[in-house]
């Protein structure tokens, strides 16, 4: 047990890093600003698997060490305490005086009665009556198995949690898609339907959970101050014999409540806007593209994203290499302006605009490495291939004209909504243990462990009354109950004469 405690102490202490430093699980770039910040001391932390703690060696190696020890306690303490359920209570002490809890008295009933009247007040305990040689008899009862069966019932669910815990990580998947708010679907399919997947240690993404969310449409409420007063998807989604006969469910989508189907669980985690271009080229074809922009400022949704085009019709790599355009800047779903400098001025959309700079030449995104589509790659912009034509600041339905015909219009925007993917087989279990470690641990702190002794010794003119009781855990509270049990049984019976005894330790 004790090393239990100390590994116990020692998984609370390995879990502090994960908290107070950043996790490459959860955002690889504020792991990679904090070692470039940090020198060689972010470097030794990386070295040392501090920003992955959960995944770690040294985290794993104390989890499963507890593991071990939790097995190694409860395995001994079972066959314990299943040889105490099969035991009888012990034999009466031979002096109940000296017990902490003890009384004496004279009645005038028989030993035989005495007993029966006991053992009828300690209904409930567990019991047992003897006859003693010198022809007195005694009762032995004792209460609060249900200590340490919750004693027992909180380790065990400490254990299972552990497994389920690690069933979960097996097994579980977790990923986030964006989707525009436009009648755009989403199907779980696959890992290249998600724009991040985290699989657990056993998934490889062939076998995920078959459903369909299709996003009809998207609402938010703010307050004046602008802050949000509430979130809504309204989607349709299919899943099971749905998708065979292409029937689709509604169901609102909020944040505090997800969509649960196909054993999996749909949330909203948060949303935003994307802008429509249309580039019309030389030669009059078209291209419209509406693109997700990211906000950069969580309270007005001001945004920031690159919208990109290939042009049309041209098969020479070398040469659409260098008419490829990009519209990259900012948007304001209510734009303020200073001067020639925009901002947002409330999340809503009731003045969009945006501040585009329009981007031609080579975007790279035929290097081979990915690239993010809310930027332009910035080494085609050093290197001169990929330069600004174009700066302006629009409103839905105004146009840019470029040097070479090429035109460009802002027709709109659009809402996406940010939809995270969770899949956890073992999320019921760790439920069910974590009610059994609160139900355990409540048991076993509330319920005492005590004993207590009748003796009924025949003498002259009646008969002697010995009762004392012992407390195995903690004897606070525990000199009322025998004080009461004690009332209740000299109530049932005649007193002769009060000889000699106390309550609770008390000398009468």
């Amino acid at each position: 047990m004790r090393t239990a405690l100390v590994l116990l102490f020692l998984l609370a202490l390995a879990a502090l890093p994960g908290a107070l430093l950043p996790q490459r699980s959860l955002n690889f770039q504020k792991v990679d600003e904090y070692v470039a910040s940090h020198g060689w001391w972010g470097r030794l932390l990386d070295r040392l698997e501090f920003f992955n703690v959960y995944g770690s060696v040294w985290f794993s190696a104390v989890y499963l060490l507890l593991f071990i020890s939790l097995v190694g306690c409860l395995l001994p303490r079972t066959l314990e305490y299943a040889k105490a359920l099969r035991g009888r209570p012990v034999i009466t002490p031979r002096n109940l005086s000296r017990l902490p809890h003890h009384h004496t008295a004279t009645v005038t009933e028989t030993p035989q009665e005495v007993m029966a009247a006991a053992k009828q007040r300690l209904r409930g305990w567990r019991l047992v009556e003897r006859e003693e040689d010198d022809g007195a008899r005694s009762v032995s009862a004792e209460r609060g198995y249900l200590r340490e069966t919750g004693n027992l019932v909180f380790h065990f669910a400490m254990l299972g949690l552990i497994v389920a815990l690690a069933i979960g990580k097996m097994f579980q998947y977790e990923g986030q898609v964006i989707v525009l708010a436009n009648g755009s679907q989403f199907c779980n399919s696959g890992t290249l339907n998600y724009d991040t997947f985290h699989p657990g240690l056993r998934v490889d993404g062939t076998d995920l959970d078959p459903f369909c969310v299709r996003v009809n449409d998207f609402t938010a409420n703010y307050l004046p101050s602008g802050q949000a007063d509430y979130f809504r998807a309204d989607i349709d989604y299919q899943s099971g014999d749905d998708l065979t006969t292409n029937t689709w469910r509604p169901y609102p989508l909020e944040v505090n409540s997800p969509l649960r189907t196909a054993g999996d669980r749909v949330y909203l985690l948060s949303h935003g806007y994307a802008p429509t271009f249309t580039v019309t080229f030389p030669d009059g074809q078209t291209r419209t593209h509406t693109t997700q922009w990211r906000p950069v400022n969580q309270l007005t949704y001001l945004s920031e994203g690159a919208t990109k085009f290939d042009p049309p019709g041209v098969s020479d790599p070398a040469k659409r290499r260098t008419e490829q355009l990009a519209i990259t800047g900012l948007f304001a779903p209510t734009a303020v302006f200073s001067g020639d400098l925009m901002d947002s001025g409330f999340p809503d959309l009731r003045d969009p605009a945006v501040a585009v700079d329009v981007m031609k030449g080579d975007l790279g995104n035929e290097s081979g490495r990915g690239q993010s589509i809310y930027e332009v790659n910035q080494d085609m912009v050093d290197s001169g291939r990929l330069k600004r034509v174009a700066r302006e600041n629009l409103r839905p339905g105004d146009q840019i004209t470029l040097d070479d015909g090429t035109k460009i219009s802002f027709d709109g925007v659009q809402r996406w909504v940010y939809l995270q993917v969770s899949h956890d087989p073992a999320q019921g279990f760790v439920l069910v243990f974590a009610v059994l470690i609160v139900f355990g641990l409540g048991t076993s702190l509330v319920i005492k462990r005590r004993r207590l002794w009748v003796r009924a010794v025949p003498g002259d003119g009646g008969t002697v009354l010995r009762l004392g009781g012992l407390a195995r855990t903690d004897q606070a509270g525990y000199g009322e109950e025998f004080g009461r049990v004690t009332d209740d049984l000299l109530a049932e019976l005649t007193p002769l004469e009060e000889r000699e005894g106390a309550v609770a330790g008390r000398e009468p």
